[in-house]
């Protein structure tokens, strides 16, 4: 099998350093193993995406000495394979739509229990308020604007095997989780109903969302490796059960350590004092750059 990673940043704001540690890092891992490296633009979110960020991080790439085969693979010239993923798939066997706004979640939520969690990997975890008492099946009347949630308490991922097991799921790290955790992660169903909540798969404004693209990017390109930041770790366990359920392979996954700022906060776009076009401006090279992350010149 060859060795196959990819970069996958979103066109909405310069990158900057925790952006260039991660494609460095799956750059030189790929290298290492006479892979590849790929380069995906994720630009679903089309009310925040701009053709000038798009430029600039090929530039800024290309300034850091990665090099990547042609086409990039761009998520909105993909949105039909999403919406076919989600009409024929097992996926649809447990989607409702969810006309919730993001003001009544959290009026739903106004007394939140101690020790359960508030937040998960897709944000707010939804207390349910669209979810179906009744069965429901593929021929649920949804409109194609609707947001649509993936119903996780309903799932039966292998209906075929009794006991506690039967609801087990597992990838293999061969980075660390935010706690330290590697090696073979095994994971329970119920853990992602109590995390994450049901996850939305179908944004109204995007016609997908980030959980469902990725693991189907991921499977179309052939991605045998995922390296990302440990922000994501708990987000790879939706990865896994999508995949389960459309029937994908599990990549390797490899989360890394995330670059903060001198007071320990991670850094993001809207940080541009540390964006890569800023040290290119200054007359840094990719050698310095290399330096500064603490990886390998």
């Amino acid at each position: 099998m060859t060795f196959r990673t990819r970069f996958a940043p979103s066109p909405t704001g310069p990158l900057h350093l925790g952006h260039a540690y991660s494609a460095l890092l799956a750059y030189d891992m790929a290298l290492a193993q006479g892979g590849e490296f790929l380069l995906r633009i994720e630009d679903i979110d089309r009310s925040r995406a701009r053709p000038e960020w798009e430029q600039q991080i090929y530039d800024d790439l290309e300034w850091l000495g990665l090099w990547w085969p042609e086409p990039v693979i761009r998520q909105s010239h993909r949105l039909g394979d999403y919406a076919r993923a989600l009409e024929t798939s097992k996926l649809a066997d447990y989607l409702y739509p969810c006309t919730c706004s993001r003001a009544d979640i959290k009026s739903a939520i106004s007394a939140p229990q101690e020790g359960v969690p508030q937040f998960g990997p897709d944000g707010q975890i939804y207390p349910g308020i669209c979810r179906p008492s009744h069965e429901f099946s593929t021929k649920w009347n949804w409109d194609q604007h609707d947001t649509l949630r993936l119903n996780i308490a309903a799932i039966e991922i292998a209906p075929h095997r009794n006991g506690p097991e039967a609801q087990l799921m597992s990838f293999k790290e061969t980075g660390r989780s935010p706690k330290g955790e590697t090696g073979d992660i095994t994971f329970a169903l119920e853990q992602i109903i109590r995390e994450a909540g049901d996850i939305v798969l179908r944004r109204k404004d995007m016609g997908t969302s980030y959980h469902l693209s990725v693991v189907l990017d991921d499977a179309a390109q052939g991605i045998s490796h995922v390296v990302r930041g440990q922000d994501l770790f708990e987000a790879t366990k939706i990865h896994v059960l999508l995949q389960r359920l459309l029937g994908l392979p599990t990549p390797v996954y490899h989360h890394h350590k995330l670059i903060r700022d001198g007071a320990g906060k991670r850094l993001a776009k809207r940080d541009d004092a540390r964006a890569l076009f800023k040290y290119r401006a200054e007359g840094y090279t990719s050698d310095d750059i290399r330096r500064i992350v603490g990886l390998p010149v």
